[in-house]
Parts: structure tokens; C-alpha cells; sequence
């Protein structure tokens, strides 16, 4: 099976696994051998399940009771609603919006015109770019950049391998922890700590229950706020004697517990 490029054998009995509400098996059948190169070109998609080993592409929407997942990519003319999970081997691309009752995971990219919301967990190991929200119940995890037009929430932790950007608030009830820098258009707000490789940056407060880490600077325009015990650690990736250029800390006031970075009031 796995030397069948269009997999046409193998598409049929995860069709039938499908077809005898056998989801959970058809998905196991799916990750032993892997992606096709076959193509499923549809107008709308309106099921109970889809389990397809290649790409699917649906000129409007998908709107499935449990699961839909393809080996490769799924491309979408509108937008994706699945019960319980929508998972790509490779991108997930909307032109409109992409809820999931449970998961959304990719290999790759993830992205929607409009927002982006998972009850659960989201796990993308490529970026992921949304115009309005994204949102989980649960966990981001997302390895290159997470990406929002308006607000970032996740009701778990926010782990971003490369920047983290939105144009309204970032939030998450537990750490928010990004490799490169972390900017948002309203406020930062993390349930216990909040770090960067590069600088941390919002229009409006900067709060962690834990503390704030930056490798360069730390800049708001109103307060910067650590939970009790915690400090501000800014300038962690720079040399010391650069922290006025590279490390500023800058808010209304100075911060109560500022442990490195050069202060500049606002």
C-alpha cells in the first residue's frame, strides 16, 4: 500500500471504515501508512466523518459531525466545521472560519480569513495566521508563528516557536512563552509566566501571575505586573552594557520588581 502514490485500495477501506463508523480505526489505518498523492475535489462537504489519505478541496464548505482529516492537505472555499477534530498532515487552509468541537492539528501551516477557535488543543507545527481570533479551550502549540488579527486566548498555555503577534490582547491562563518576540495590540496577560528570546511588547498592560523573561526589552504603555515573589527579567540575551539600546523596560511606572534591563518612564 504504502508504494501506491494514488492509494486507491487503501482510500477504499478507509472509506469503508468511515462508512461502518469505524473513525478512530480508519485514522489508525491512516498514520501506519502514511499520505497519498490523490486528490478530492468536492462543491461542499456535508458528512458524518472524512478520513482521506490525500489532499481534500472543497470549493465551499465542510461541515462534519467528528472528524475530518487528510494525509496531505485540506484547502477550503469557505470555511470548516468539524465535531471533533480537523487534522491535516501537511496545511489547513479557510478562506473563512475553522471551528473544531475537539482538536485542530497540522503538519504545517494553519490559516483562516476569519478566526480560528478549538474547544481543546490547538498543535500546529508550522505557522498559524487567523484574521480575527484564535482561540482553545486548551493548549497552543504551534512551532513557527502564531499570528492573530485580533485576539490570541487560550484557556491553557500558548508555546510559539518563533513570534507570537496580535492585534488585540494575548492571553492564556497558564504560561505564554514564545523563541522570538511577543507583540500585541491591546494587552499581554499570562495565567503564570510569560517569557521571549526577543523583546515583549503592547499598547495597553503587561501581566504574568509569575514572571516576565525577555531576552531584549519590555515595553508598554501602561503597567507591567509580576504575581507576588516574581520579577522582571529584561536584557537576558544581551550584553550588559548595550541594555540601554537593547534591553529597555519602559511603562508608566517603573515596575516594583524590575531584576535587569535598563528603565526608561514612558
Amino acid at each position: 500500500m504504502r508504494n501506491r502514490h494514488d492509494g486507491t485500495d487503501y482510500q477504499r477501506l478507509l472509506d469503508a471504515l468511515v462508512q461502518a463508523n469505524r473513525v478512530n480505526d480508519a485514522c489508525w489505518l491512516l498514520n501506519q501508512f502514511g499520505p497519498t498523492d490523490a486528490v478530492l475535489t468536492l462543491d461542499k462537504l456535508d458528512a458524518k466523518a472524512l478520513v482521506f489519505a490525500g489532499t481534500v478541496i472543497v470549493r465551499g464548505d465542510i461541515d462534519v459531525e467528528s472528524v475530518v482529516r487528510a494525509g496531505r492537505s485540506i484547502r477550503v472555499g469557505a470555511g470548516i466545521r468539524a465535531g471533533i477534530s480537523i487534522v491535516a498532515g501537511e496545511n489547513i487552509d479557510s478562506a473563512g472560519n475553522l471551528y473544531s468541537g475537539g482538536t485542530i492539528e497540522a503538519g504545517g501551516d494553519v490559516k483562516a480569513n476569519w478566526g480560528i477557535e478549538a474547544e481543546t488543543e490547538i498543535d500546529c507545527k508550522g505557522n498559524v495566521r487567523a484574521g480575527w481570533d484564535v482561540t482553545a479551550g486548551g493548549r497552543i502549540s504551534v512551532s513557527g508563528n502564531l499570528q492573530a488579527g485580533q485576539n490570541i486566548v487560550a484557556q491553557g498555555a500558548i508555546r510559539c516557536g518563533q513570534g507570537i503577534k496580535a492585534g488585540g490582547n494575548i492571553e492564556g491562563q497558564h504560561d505564554i512563552v514564545a523563541g522570538c518576540g511577543i507583540e500585541a495590540g491591546g494587552a499581554i496577560r499570562a495565567g503564570q509566566h510569560l517569557e521571549a528570546g526577543w523583546g515583549i511588547k503592547a499598547r495597553e498592560t503587561i501581566a504574568a501571575q509569575g514572571a516576565i523573561k525577555a531576552g531584549e526589552g519590555v515595553q508598554t504603555e501602561e503597567d507591567i505586573l509580576t504575581g507576588p515573589g516574581y520579577g522582571i527579567y529584561a536584557g537576558l540575551n544581551v550584553r550588559v552594557d548595550i541594555w540601554e539600546d537593547s534591553a529597555r523596560v519602559v511603562a508608566r511606572q517603573k515596575p516594583a520588581r524590575l531584576v535587569s534591563g535598563s528603565w526608561e518612564p514612558r
